[in-house]
């Protein structure tokens, strides 16, 4: 995890080395109940991400993620240093 700022906005980047984010569920990556076809046995309801999605953006926020299979993942949150319309 890593956070830093960049002019007035805060930007939190979360990064893991597991088993990354296929390219064609990245789409609906941010929709509730929506989980990666390459997850198997690992629990979860596919709400964690879109939470937080819906969280950022109501502050003006963004959400991007990069990721390789096999190489892991990251997701930066760029929030606004002062209001914005959202």
């Amino acid at each position: 995890m890593r956070v830093a700022r960049d002019r007035d906005d805060m930007l939190i980047e979360v990064c893991d080395e597991g088993i990354g984010i296929p390219v064609a569920d990245r789409q609906r990556l941010f929709e509730g109940f929506e989980r990666g076809s390459n997850v198997g046995a690992t629990q979860g309801n596919g709400l964690g991400l879109a939470i937080a999605k819906r969280a950022i953006d109501l502050h003006g926020g963004s959400l991007s993620v990069a990721s390789e299979v096999g190489s892991g993942t990251r997701f930066t949150v760029r929030l606004p240093g002062s209001p914005r319309a959202a």
